[in-house]
């Protein structure tokens, strides 16, 4: 009998009572019937294993590999009927493969355990994400390389704290971002590799005492070995956790970028000109047109680090081995990667539509005093001052200069010897822009040179 006032306490949406709360709350499948070709894959990989061990028979094998290859049909058909009483992927996977093939079905699920199973699924299907990042960032870097390549001579002030500092080269602020992703491209590889190890056969926690042969399954999934250590197979997700860490720092990078792509296209800056394709217009004002794509990169570092963050409270606490916590993973995973992989492919678009506005770079990279340590830099080497002296001259220069309203090439050799007499007319080769960038000729500098050199180095790395 139903008690109804128990039910008002649970709420109108679950009228049937405690029993639909735990089934709400214990189901998976709404979000892990995504994993279903890596549960497919695991499946049959185990049930070769287990014939070729003669664990079960090579026709029982047959049937299920046939009726697990029907199941993937229907699914990918959009023809399976996913059940939340059967509570994940792997329930449900195994109920249909009964109705299927019959009593063969119930052998698939010898010397393993659902713990394995999932560590399984969950980690063949972040592997895949792994290589669809690497993919993305390998997109990237090449249309950054492009930029790069184009611009590597145009001249562009550099800023610290958003004010201008001094000249640099487009190539150059377009190869700083080549490094970035770079390094998010090496972590990527490197946990890949780390993550290679393969939960099947670890079973419940402890292993099996069937004569399971992991190394088989482990070469038919493509993971590099088994790991080693069954309580910490089913219950390990550093694989997933390092994903989210790596897709946080990228998203942070991406961010960034984002910011400047939104900085340099307003009509204060007019660095940039974005593509129609990746701006928008206003439903009020006819002359806007937003950066909204960049807007939205620079977003989502905030729900992709959020995932990081709520998976490592959910791991934080739990004991060996496998606890119900462990369901609350993947929806954070599925989410980070979901965004990442739009924002790496919206970024690429951005950057190969972008067209840099090389003249308002230039005008802008010979405004705010840029190429005052030029000047400084020369009263040391040419005159043999002390640095802070120099420093101190150029100030006094740029406070001239600032007075007059104009910039330092634009004082005359005389205004500059009433601050120091021993400056001579030499003086104005380092003054122009063009001649500050190449003149950092510096390993890693932004002398176009040194860029080229670079974008050389980096094409041959990719």
């Amino acid at each position: 009998m139903t008690d109804t006032k128990s039910n008002k306490m649970w709420g109108g949406r679950f009228a049937a009572g405690p029993d639909a709360i735990m089934e709400a709350i214990n189901a998976s499948i709404g979000f892990d019937k995504r994993m279903a070709a890596q549960d497919i894959a695991g499946s049959r990989a185990h049930a070769a294993m287990l014939a070729a061990t003669g664990i079960l028979s090579d026709s029982d094998a047959e049937a299920i590999r046939e009726g697990l290859l029907t199941i993937l049909s229907e699914i990918e058909g959009g023809q399976f009927e996913f059940s939340t009483a059967l509570e994940d992927i792997h329930m449900n996977v195994e109920a249909r493969l009964k109705e299927v093939i019959g009593e063969p079905a119930g052998r698939l699920h010898t010397g393993r355990s659902r713990n394995d199973q999932v560590a399984t699924d969950f980690k063949l299907w972040t592997r895949d994400q792994f290589d669809a990042f690497e993919g993305g960032l390998l997109a990237l870097i090449d249309a950054l390389l492009g930029q790069a390549e184009a611009g590597a001579d145009w001249v562009m002030p550099g800023f610290t704290h958003l004010q201008t500092a001094q000249p640099v080269t487009w190539g150059h602020h377009m190869m700083a971002y080549v490094e970035m992703f770079g390094r998010d491209l090496s972590r990527v590889r490197d946990a890949r590799a780390r993550m290679n190890e393969s939960p099947l056969g670890a079973a419940a926690l402890a292993g099996t005492s069937f004569p399971i042969d992991r190394e088989m399954t482990a070469q038919a999934l493509g993971f590099d070995r088994p790991s080693a250590n069954s309580l910490d197979a089913v219950s390990d997700r550093d694989f997933a956790l390092e994903f989210l860490s790596c897709a946080s720092i990228c998203a942070m990078h991406l961010s960034r970028f984002a910011e400047e792509l939104v900085i340099w296209s307003s009509a204060q800056f007019r660095f940039v000109a974005l593509s129609d394709r990746f701006s928008t217009g206003s439903s009020i004002m006819p002359q806007k047109k937003n950066p909204d794509a960049a807007e939205l990169i620079r977003a989502k570092v905030g729900r992709i680090f959020g995932a990081n963050t709520a998976l490592m409270m959910v791991m934080k606490g739990l004991p060996l081995t496998y606890s119900k916590d462990m369901q609350e993973d993947k929806e954070q995973v599925f989410d980070a990667a979901d965004n990442l992989m739009l924002a790496l492919a919206a970024m690429e678009g951005m950057v190969r539509d972008m067209n840099g506005q090389r003249e308002n770079l230039a005008a802008a990279a010979g405004s705010g005093f840029s190429t005052a340590t030029d000047l400084a830099d020369w009263l040391v080497r040419v005159l043999g001052l002390p640095f802070r002296d120099a420093h101190h001259i150029t100030g006094s220069l740029v406070a001239m200069a600032e007075g007059q309203g104009c910039d330092l090439p634009d004082l005359t050799l005389e205004q500059m010897q009433s601050v120091h007499a021993q400056i001579t007319g030499d003086v104005f080769d380092v003054l122009g822009v063009e001649n500050s960038v190449n003149s950092r000729m510096s390993y890693g500098g932004t002398a176009p040179a040194q860029v080229r050199i670079q974008i050389k180095r980096w094409k041959d790395i990719l």
